[in-house]
């Protein structure tokens, strides 16, 4: 993870792990993934806002998800573009676009380009569901 002083939600490894559960500590502070086709929002087609786990900051709206069938929860936009920071990551022997909550500097998954999708910006942010947690929409 990068400096945390530069967040505006800034916490020690122990408050994180005391406030989170093992598999969203090792998502959200240690850059894991979890294992596709198992996210709680993979398939939601729930109305709302998805927010970050950690700390609450909205990404993403209901809106801009779409069904991407590679495993899990799939968005063409965040939000608002300062919601998020993205970083190059070179992990894993290729060069992909990591996404980070903007807010705490947890990661949330990669964001794609150019991959075909009839989606408005030709972008899917890859997020781990463990990572989100999805406020629905009043229906009335």
């Amino acid at each position: 993870m990068s400096d945390q002083s530069t967040y505006k939600v800034t916490k020690s490894d122990e408050e994180w792990q005391a406030e989170l559960s093992p598999a969203e500590y090792a998502v959200l502070r240690q850059a894991s993934t979890e294992r596709p086709f198992t996210g709680e929002y993979t398939d939601t087609e729930t109305e709302g806002v998805y927010s970050c786990r950690a700390c609450g900051e909205e990404l993403f709206r209901s809106t801009t998800k779409f069904h991407s069938h590679c495993g899990w929860p799939s968005f063409y936009a965040p939000s608002e573009d300062d919601n998020v920071e993205l970083i190059s990551d070179t992990s894993m022997g290729m060069k992909r676009t990591e996404v980070r909550c903007a807010s705490c500097g947890s990661h949330l998954g990669h964001v794609f380009e150019g991959e075909g999708y009839p989606t408005p910006t030709d972008q899917r942010y890859c997020i781990n569901s463990v990572s989100l947690k999805l406020a629905p929409t009043d229906a009335s």
